[in-house]
């Protein structure tokens, strides 16, 4: 006959309708049952973490902190005593309900200046080291990320990881007239040539568009193979539109690029933290905006850029970021 002060919670077997025994721990720190007559085990009641995963939130919401203050996965690895393989997996999941999420939070937010750029990464290997059987590989090579983000409220508002071709900033420029709305805006971009044609074809008239066309001086010698030449002149353009010479401003966006290789180890330069996958570069970018735009405060704005456009009434943690 079971003793009872072995049963806990009043936990019942389904099958046999009595009292259950404790039975160890489960792998990720609750408690386990098991019946004395049929011997089914059961755990603990719980809620896991991104809907699939074993490990607590507050394992995870440390994971993804590491990550997002420019850890590596294996120096996450050895400061949270997590697999390095659940920390990817980790990544990857939260990372697609980031995406998730900043499609559903940035839509028709009014807008009055936007910045546009790209910036440069790669995965497994720079464009110019792929071997003839992997040119075709979409995967594997050049990986530009380009970004759109409002002026004054510093919120990021699209983001598209491409190549640097017209297929990219097509869809790059059809996601920003989605988080725009029909909102009329000043745009500017740099130079790249596939720009003015998609934001003809895209936004059709709603933003007044300029770029501004910055000429580089020849690099000194030893830096022409990591650095490009410093700036001499910055050109302002008019496209098409209206707009207004005083704006036309390209200095947030590039602030942001600089955060960005900050902020993700698998962007800083000349080390070995560099993506291997496309997904798990993917879900770093998505995890890195969704938690700028939400969680992190704004040294000049003293209050986040999702707070600052009005699109969220407070400062968001991990937690409810992955929740």
């Amino acid at each position: 006959m079971m003793n009872e002060s072995q049963s806990v919670d009043g936990r019942i077997c389904e099958t046999c309708a009595v009292a259950c025994q404790r039975f160890g721990w489960h792998r990720n720190g609750l408690r386990r049952f098991r019946c004395p007559l049929c011997k089914r085990t059961y755990t603990e009641a719980h809620t896991r973490t991104l809907d699939t995963m074993y490990i607590s939130q507050d394992r995870a919401v440390l994971a993804l902190q590491l990550l997002l203050e420019g850890n590596s996965i294996r120096s996450t690895e050895r400061i949270s005593g997590m697999d390095r393989n659940t920390i990817m997996s980790l990544l990857v999941k939260a990372g697609k309900k980031c995406e998730c999420l900043m499609y559903e939070k940035n839509r028709n937010v009014p807008v009055r200046d936007v910045e546009i750029d790209e910036i440069w990464g790669f995965c497994q290997k720079k464009e110019k080291n792929r071997r003839d059987q992997e040119k075709g590989i979409y995967g594997i090579g050049d990986a530009w990320c380009f970004c759109g983000i409002e002026r004054s409220s510093k919120l990021l508002l699209a983001y598209h990881l491409g190549k640097r071709d017209r297929q990219s900033t097509d869809r790059f420029i059809g996601k920003l007239h989605y988080a725009t709305g029909d909102s009329r805006f000043q745009l500017t971009s740099d130079g790249w040539a596939a720009y003015p044609a998609a934001v003809g074809l895209v936004l059709r008239g709603r933003a007044d568009y300029a770029q501004l066309i910055k000429v580089y001086s020849t690099p000194r010698e030893g830096e022409q193979r990591y650095s490009p030449g410093d700036v001499v002149e910055a050109v302002p353009v008019p496209v098409m539109g209206l707009p207004k010479r005083n704006r036309i401003c390209t200095s947030h966006i590039e602030r942001q690029n600089l955060s960005i290789r900050m902020g993700m180890r698998r962007m800083t330069r000349l080390t070995n933290g560099f993506s291997k996958k496309w997904e798990n570069l993917e879900a770093a970018y998505s995890l890195w905006f969704a938690y700028y735009n939400f969680c992190r405060v704004h040294s000049s704005l003293r209050v986040t850029p999702a707070m600052e456009a009005g699109i969220e009434g407070h400062i968001w943690t991990i937690a409810e970021l992955i929740a």
